[in-house]
């Protein structure tokens, strides 16, 4: 499974995610990239999911078109205290999702 984690996820959630193969859009070189051209990127690159707390990008994109997952933590903000705690339940979920959707991980 590869992870995008989006700008607005700090980086120290791969901590978490070891289990993954998790990039940062820092590592990707992506920093400023508008979420358009980000899902293309993702898409172009074989990521499975972005992984963002930006409720608002899946309400943004045509998801049809990117063989992309977008999975929202729905956290309070961008603190790995906060972010943490969503991880269990995205965990739980990563298997059951599906290309081309979006997804809101709440507690």
């Amino acid at each position: 499974m590869k992870i995008l984690l989006d700008e607005c996820v700090t980086k120290k959630l791969k901590n978490y995610l070891i289990e993954y193969t998790v990039y940062t859009i820092n590592e990707m070189g992506w920093n400023g990239v508008k979420n358009g051209n980000l899902m293309t990127l993702c898409n172009d690159n074989g990521f499975d999911i972005l992984l963002t707390i930006d409720k608002n990008l899946m309400h943004q994109q045509n998801l049809n078109k990117y063989n992309v997952t977008i999975v929202v933590l729905n956290s309070f903000n961008s603190k790995i205290e906060e972010i943490r705690k969503l991880v269990p339940e995205f965990k739980n979920q990563i298997q059951t999702l599906e290309k081309r959707k979006a997804y809101i991980i709440n507690l």
